[in-house]
């Protein structure tokens, strides 16, 4: 049932979690509806992760202070990194791809990674401050767990908006034609 909820909670708020570089779908909602959903998500994962670590209350506060932080610094940095395998993908499928701006554009994408995992690792360097060794290796696996679901239903979605017309999603992502009236 846990699981059920996760799944139903990441399909419902998937355009506004997705985390992939080359997503770019804007999310439907926009503005108090968008912030609304952000929350509830951010509620859901603290309940999960305080329930789930056993963390103190002194430790969750800290927890969503350092994820809080460390978030509004990745931001940017995934933004960026859109913008980058945008225009490379751009530059990649013109009739003659620009050997420069394709090496320059890779570099910038090797060097963006590189930052977004600095972050990374000062989050977890501060993390490691008020959470016990045990608590942070579950925090990761929980944090890996949710970013890949996060990412299949990302590529699900994908798939489904490139289907043609007339054919809807079967179960489990599969193809299925519409019936006929």
């Amino acid at each position: 049932m846990k699981a059920l909820v996760w799944v139903v909670m990441l399909a419902a708020t998937l355009p506004l979690v997705a985390q992939e570089p080359e997503d770019t779908v804007p999310a439907p909602g926009t503005g108090a509806e968008a912030r609304q959903l952000r929350e509830r998500i951010r509620q859901r994962w603290n309940e999960h992760v305080r329930s789930t670590l056993g963390l103190s209350d002194d430790q969750t506060a800290r927890l969503q202070s350092t994820e809080q932080r460390f978030e509004g610094q990745r931001q940017p940095i995934r933004a960026h990194q859109r913008e980058i395998t945008q225009a490379l993908n751009t530059e990649l499928a013109s009739g003659t791809p620009n050997q420069d701006r394709v090496r320059q554009l890779v570099n910038e994408r090797q060097d963006n990674q590189l930052k977004l995992q600095q972050v990374n690792r000062d989050e977890a360097r501060e993390m490691q401050g008020y959470l016990t060794p045990v608590q942070h290796a579950r925090y990761q696996e929980e944090r890996r767990r949710f970013q890949e679901r996060v990412g299949e239903v990302v590529r699900h979605r994908r798939e489904v908006r490139r289907q043609p017309p007339g054919a809807a999603a079967g179960p489990r992502g599969g193809v299925r034609k519409r019936p006929r009236p």
